[in-house]
């Protein structure tokens, strides 16, 4: 982690940090770190081949870079008041537009094109968060959480589902439809395995992903909801909320990285080793490096 990173490393946030670092999470001497400040709200990191990682101020409804060197600066603003992103392997950033409800694809160049506009003729409740798996193909969650921004009319979805858009599709395909608000979302790097987070049953599942998208063996994997996820290289499940919440692959509880903010709202891996964990949290962005590098753009 380069020495110019912004802000101060708060005490209590040290102890548990070295709590976590005890269990061989965090890397020797690892402190939680202020990169940047001074933002409405953070939200849906997500990070390049390279390890640049992007992030959202959407109440501000734009999206910014934080690159190899330590640097910040605006991607795209406006940007359809994003909320979750993820990159996907040709270095195409998908979007989560929660302004008009609509599902993005954003090239390097910042040019976006709205891939999904509604589902069976409806509008979407509000697309808040995404995980793309190997092949191309792509989940997202659709909870409903009204805005002040919006001029559309009551809620046209039936539920708050779990959706699926196969590689080059233009539909999607519902593939989850039991929870009670779906919020945070991510797959083994295999692709076999979609978590998902129900964050007002304050729980999070565990699916099988079949070949064909559909999703089967619904099974809880533990009982905390959360608005974002990540994992890394050894399985480990990443949960915010009220810090970051760390569970092994079987479910159990291995960490808890405090971080000093009311609400952390998203993680995710980036740098050029993917040993820096980025977090999202309320008006600021903070990173901690890892033992254990993250997988894929989250």
């Amino acid at each position: 982690m380069k020495a110019k990173f912004l802000g101060v490393f708060l005490a209590g946030a040290a102890l548990a940090a070295g709590a976590a670092e005890e269990g061989g999470l965090l890397a020797p001497g690892a402190q939680v770190e202020q990169l940047a400040g001074g933002f409405k709200f953070t939200e849906g990191p997500a990070s390049d081949v390279a390890g640049n990682v992007f992030f959202t101020d959407q109440p501000n409804d734009r999206i910014l870079k934080w690159d190899l060197e330590g640097k910040l600066s605006t991607f795209l603003q406006p940007s359809g008041r994003a909320n979750g992103l993820c990159c996907d392997a040709q270095g195409q950033l998908w979007a989560c537009a929660d302004a008009s409800n609509e599902l993005w694809r954003i090239a390097p160049d910042g040019k976006a094109t709205v891939v999904i506009k509604a589902h069976n003729g409806k509008l979407l409740n509000g697309p808040n968060d995404i995980w793309i798996r190997p092949d191309g193909g792509l989940y997202l969650t659709d909870p409903f959480y009204k805005r002040p921004y919006w001029s559309r009319g009551p809620k046209e979805q039936d539920g708050e589902k779990v959706f699926y858009l196969p590689p080059g599709g233009t539909s999607l395909v519902l593939v989850a439809s039991d929870l009670q608000q779906p919020n945070g979302i991510i797959g083994t790097p295999d692709g076999k395995t979609l978590y998902v987070a129900d964050i007002r049953a304050k729980q999070t599942f565990a699916y099988d992903i079949a070949p064909d998208g559909q999703l089967a063996n619904k099974r809880l994997f533990c009982r905390l909801g959360s608005d974002g996820m990540t994992i890394d290289a050894a399985g480990n499940v990443y949960l915010t909320g009220k810090g970051v919440t760390v569970f092994d692959k079987t479910g159990k509880q291995i960490a808890q990285i405090p971080v000093p903010e009311p609400w952390t709202a998203n993680v995710c891996f980036g740098g050029k080793d993917r040993h820096t964990l980025f977090i999202t949290a309320s008006t600021k962005l903070y990173a901690v490096r890892l033992r254990t590098a993250g997988v894929g753009s989250q």
